[in-house]
This record gives C-alpha cells, structure tokens and sequence, in this order.
C-alpha cells in the first residue's frame, strides 16, 4: 500500500473514531466519569492533529503523527472496552467500544502495509531453470 493509499484509507477509519467520539462526548455516563472523560478528548486531539497535514495534502506529516498518536490510541481502546461496563451495560456502548478498538486494530494493519521505498520487480533467477 502506498503512503498516499494508507492516508485515505486511516482518514476513513478516523472518521469512524470521530463518530465514536461524538457519541461518547454526549453521553452522560462518560462526561460523569473521571477515567472515561479522557477518551472523547484523546480521539478529538488524535483526529485533530492530523488534519492540516491532511488538508495540505502532506502524506508524511499526516502518517508521522497518526504514527505518533497510536500507542495513546491503543491504551485508549483498550481502557475503555475494559471499562464501559462499569458505567453503562447498554450495546451502545459495548458497540463504541468494538468499534474503537477495531479502528485501531486496523490503524496498525494500515501502518504495517505501507511500503516505504520503490517496489522492485520480482527478478527471476537463471539458476532456477523457470522458462
């Protein structure tokens, strides 16, 4: 995957964190609890970082700090499928959680499938005997 292509790609999967956010930021249950007030703000400092390099059109700018952003992004999925069930049962919640911690999930594919240098073609060896 290109740098270019992984950019398009991350920026749809933080659309998706943006809408967990959205919800999480309004629900009475997350504003009322120290602990997961901090997710909506994590998400909206994240996606926010990144969105001049995107406006720009600056793919590394972009992909250096989403880069920079992921290790937060991970304790933060991980902390809140770990706690939404301490302040609500509702499937909303178990749903913004799955939701986060596939995005994430995904993010790290994303960044493991950038190829960084030019693609050499597949060179075959003589020895081989292939026709």
């Amino acid at each position: 995957m290109s740098p270019a292509e992984a950019v398009e790609r991350l920026n749809v999967l933080l659309a998706h964190l943006w809408m967990v956010r959205t919800y999480l930021k309004h629900a009475d249950e997350v504003v009322n609890d120290e602990e997961l007030v901090e997710v909506p703000r994590l998400l909206y400092d994240s996606i926010r970082a990144v969105e001049p390099a995107y406006l720009k059109g600056d793919t590394a700018t972009y992909l250096r700090r989403l880069k920079g952003k992921l290790a937060k992004l991970k304790k933060g999925a991980e902390l809140f499928a770990r706690e939404y069930k301490r302040v609500s049962a509702h499937t909303n919640f178990e749903m913004a959680a799955l939701s986060f911690s596939g995005a994430v999930r995904q993010m790290e594919e994303v960044f493991a499938a950038i190829q960084t240098g030019p693609i050499e073609p597949e060179v075959e060896d003589p020895a081989s005997g292939a026709a």
